[in-house]
C-alpha cells in the first residue's frame, strides 16, 4: 500500500524537465513520438522512469528502451482521454481484493466500466496503436505480452523495470 501511495504521489508531483523531453525526440522516431506525447504528463514521467531504470540496469537494446517511453500508450482512448488519476488507486485496489469482479468489469469497453477495460487492456490497446503507427513487430509484441502472467525476453525486461515503479 505504502508503495501505491508512493506511486500517486509521484503521479500528482512528478514534471517532465526539457531535457528529458528532448531525450525523448532523439530516442522515439516520429511515428513512435506521437504514442508518447497523447499520454498525459503523469504518465510520460512513469515511462521515462521505466526508461531511466532500464539504461541504469545497463539494458542497451534500443528496441526495449523505445517501448518503455510509450508502454501505457493505450491507457489514452481514441478521442485523446486517459484514465482519470483518481480512477488508478480504485482500479488497482478493486482488482487486489475482487479480483473476479475486476474482471468481468474488464470484460466490456461500456459506460463507467471502460476505465476498468482500458487499464485491464492497454498492452494490447497499446501494442495496437503501435503497429498502426508502424513500430517494429518487436515493439509490438513487448507491449502486447508485457502484463503477461509470465512474459519472456524482451516484454519480460519491459514488465521488470515498470514493476520498479
Amino acid at each position: 500500500m505504502i508503495q501505491r501511495l508512493s506511486q500517486l504521489w509521484r503521479a500528482l508531483s512528478g514534471r517532465v524537465s526539457q531535457d528529458e523531453e528532448a531525450l525523448v525526440r532523439t530516442v522515439l522516431p516520429p511515428f513512435e513520438l506521437g504514442l508518447y506525447t497523447r499520454m498525459p504528463q503523469r504518465d510520460r514521467r512513469h515511462c521515462l522512469d521505466v526508461y531511466h531504470t532500464l539504461v541504469r540496469a545497463q539494458i542497451a537494446d534500443p528496441l526495449v528502451l523505445r517501448a518503455a517511453l510509450f508502454h501505457d500508450t493505450g491507457k489514452v482512448d481514441d478521442q485523446g482521454r486517459p484514465v482519470p488519476l483518481l480512477w488508478y488507486g480504485g482500479l488497482v485496489i478493486f482488482k487486489r481484493l475482487w479480483p473476479h469482479t475486476y474482471a468481468l468489469l474488464a470484460a466490456s469497453p461500456r459506460g463507467l466500466r471502460r476505465y476498468f477495460y482500458r487499464y485491464a487492456h492497454h498492452g494490447p490497446l497499446g501494442a495496437a496503436l503501435a503497429q498502426r503507427a508502424g513500430s517494429p513487430p518487436a515493439i509490438v509484441a513487448m507491449l502486447r505480452h508485457y502484463h503477461d502472467d509470465n512474459p519472456s525476453g524482451q516484454a519480460a525486461l519491459l514488465r521488470w523495470a515498470d514493476q520498479q515503479h
